[in-house]
């Protein structure tokens, strides 16, 4: 009896861990590539590429490291896609990619209107603002 249940609760938590494995293998592909501004990601591929496109060129970058290793690289805040296909033209990989900003480590200080961001890591200094940020922020003060 005790192994029946000891079996029977294993098998259980195989079947719970199988569904938890797939809804984040899920979750993960609803958010496509995401990478931070400024920053790299190095994709590894399952096969040799020839192709690479990227749909906005301005968001993100992608730089061939070799055949089956691509280095990708934000550049501006957004969202554009990522097509990577072999020498017989078939789809390798056909991802969205998210670039956005990486707020750990940062201090934000408002006054009125305005506000300065810092880095803190380790101590506290200007955080560097990249050109699109400082174009939010004149649009911003300008409406």
């Amino acid at each position: 009896m005790t192994i029946r249940f000891h079996s029977r609760i294993a098998m259980a938590a195989i079947a719970v861990s199988g569904l938890f494995v797939a809804s984040v293998a899920a979750q993960a592909t609803d958010y496509g590539i995401e990478v931070t501004i400024n920053e790299a990601k190095i994709l590894r591929l399952s096969r040799p590429a020839t192709t690479i496109v990227i749909g906005n060129p301005e968001i993100a970058d992608a730089t061939v490291q070799d055949s089956t290793t691509i280095v990708l690289t934000g550049r501006d805040f957004g969202r554009t896609n990522l097509v990577i296909l072999d020498d017989e033209g078939a789809p390798i990989l056909d991802e969205r990619i998210q670039v956005g900003k990486d707020d750990t480590g940062t201090l934000r200080i408002w006054r009125r209107d305005a506000f300065q961001e810092f880095s803190c890591a380790p101590t506290c200094e200007v955080a560097y603002k990249t050109a699109a940020e400082q174009a939010d922020e004149k649009e911003a003060k300008d409406n």
